[in-house]
């Protein structure tokens, strides 16, 4: 199988083929490794490779299995590999084996999917870029120099380039559908508790983080989220597994009541500005709703874009400070001593001066904003509204500059952090930090289903997605629309024809 046919099919698309012996898995194996080595050395989305391993995997792998042995990428960041290298983006775990294997992992592989190697993430995955000091910081396939976002970055390099046709992701505040949305991807977030993170974490960032992956078809990543959700016996979220994510793509949609926001109400006090494309993306969507016979109305949901982001942001820093100190207890290595970014130290000492009870008003919030979105819900069944504020930056711009980080470095000072946080530094921290990706840390606070659905093509040649949000536990509600969205646009042969050799 020539590497060009191979990146011509969806993952669903290729496993059909070894199933109906059209080709072979081996087959299927040999055009990903060589696409990986063909295109990596330029785009750095994978850090590293494991293909004896994975071949002898596939192997075991069973035909009649969902994914039928179809090659795919994890993130090296919490998705471990039992006895295999989970660096987390970062020289400080260059080193670190996890000893037991993640029940994601596990689940993938059991639907059929063999992991070829681990792909590029920030440092800690905080950054909603990908460019970490310890690796090589992977470009966006649609343009050279350019972010593929965070921080599942080179989660979507790899697939946007046709390295793999769905690659393993996961989202804390948009880290799955920022690069979606920058690399022209459909990137879904499940609802909170759907996905385990066992048997490492019960949850982590207080539920936040949830994985999935990124794929070019909305049927790749139903089939996926039908194989892998439902929470582990330790879990701490009573949720159940699930079938009918593949079915719901093909029964009518009844006409919903949607809400179109350009996010505002997120945004203000930021100084986010709303790119015109970004407005016109959004708009498109609104179009294309109202065309398919669904009720579309602009309304911005009731909640507080500033308390929201100074809460994220809170629990942001203590947990960062407590991963900093795990890290420090898996390596040996004391916390200032760690081989850490000057950002990250910055922040983690920012996180290590928090109160308990400042933290515990912090979380307190998300409920709140999960209270006024379900009021919310009752008038409307999605939202729909940015997922950034414009196309993909250049690789560079929004990564601290070096007087940035000098003035950071001044939190080594006894007594500093304590000040600065008086002094209102989480509120720099936010503009920093969210300015231009306001609009997708509040699925995460408040657990819904969102999606990033690429509706768009700029005039500089870059992607552009579309966020859509549903009521929280309403998955299937929200890939049957993205089905509806992709077949009336038909965004997916757009994105492969942009994979062909030039």
């Amino acid at each position: 199988m020539h590497v060009h046919d191979y990146q011509q099919y969806d993952a669903t698309g290729l496993a059909e083929l070894i199933r109906r012996r059209e080709v072979s898995q081996a087959d299927v194996f040999e055009a990903a490794m060589a696409a990986i080595e063909e295109l990596n050395p330029s785009l750095h989305a994978v850090v590293r490779t494991r293909f004896e391993k994975a071949r002898h995997e596939s192997l075991q792998v069973s035909e009649s299995s969902v994914f039928a042995g179809v090659p795919t990428l994890s993130k090296d960041l919490l998705m471990a590999l039992a006895g295999e290298p989970l660096a987390f983006g970062s020289a400080s775990l260059s080193t670190w084996c996890p000893k037991e294997e993640s029940l994601f992992i596990r689940r993938v592989r059991d639907a059929g999917l063999v992991v070829l190697g681990q792909t590029a993430t920030p440092e800690l995955g905080l950054m909603g870029i990908t460019e970490p000091r310890a690796f090589p910081h992977p470009q966006n396939p649609w343009r050279a120099g350019y972010s593929p976002g965070g921080s599942s970055g080179g989660s979507a390099s790899a697939v946007a380039s046709g390295m793999v046709p769905i690659a393993l992701a996961g989202d804390g505040g948009g880290s799955i559908r920022i690069p979606a949305s920058y690399c022209g991807l459909f990137g879904f977030k499940p609802s909170r508790g759907r996905v385990p993170l066992a048997p490492a974490h019960g949850e982590v960032w207080q539920g936040a983080v949830i994985e999935h992956a990124l794929t070019r078809s909305v049927r790749d990543s139903a089939a996926l989220l039908e194989q892998i959700n439902g929470m582990a016996p330790s879990g701490p979220y009573p949720v159940p597994h699930e079938t009918g994510y593949v079915a719901a793509l093909s029964s009518s949609a009844k006409p919903l009541r949607i809400a179109v926001s350009l996010g505002g109400f997120l945004s203000r006090g930021l100084g986010t500005q709303v790119s015109a494309e970004v407005k016109t993306a959004v708009e498109k969507a609104a179009q294309a709703l109202s065309a398919m016979g669904h009720e579309v109305e602009w309304c911005d949901p009731p909640v507080e874009g500033n308390l929201l982001a100074d809460s994220y942001l809170t629990l942001y820093l203590g947990h960062l400070a407590a991963d900093l100190q795990w890290i420090s207890q898996q390596t040996g290595v004391s916390v200032h001593r760690l081989a850490i970014e000057p950002s990250t130290r910055a922040v983690g000492r920012l996180g290590a001066k928090l109160s308990a009870r400042d933290y515990e008003l912090a979380k307190r919030y998300w409920h709140v904003a999960a209270e006024q979105m379900s009021q919310f819900h009752q008038r409307f069944d999605v939202l729909i509204m940015p997922v950034a504020a414009d196309t993909a930056p250049k690789i560079g711009e929004l990564y601290p500059s070096v007087a940035r980080e000098r003035l950071m470095s001044l939190l080594a000072v006894p007594g500093i952090p304590s000040l600065a946080l008086k002094a209102g530094m989480l509120k720099r921290l936010a503009v920093d930090a969210l300015s231009r990706t306001p609009f997708t840390q509040l699925a995460n606070l408040t657990g819904q289903p969102a999606m990033s659905v690429p509706f768009h093509v700029a005039a500089n040649g870059l992607p552009v997605g579309v966020q859509v949000v549903g009521r929280l536990g309403e998955d299937k509600q929200l890939l049957q629309l993205a089905a509806a969205m992709e077949q009336h646009d038909d965004w997916q042969c757009r994105v492969c024809q942009k994979l062909e050799p030039e």
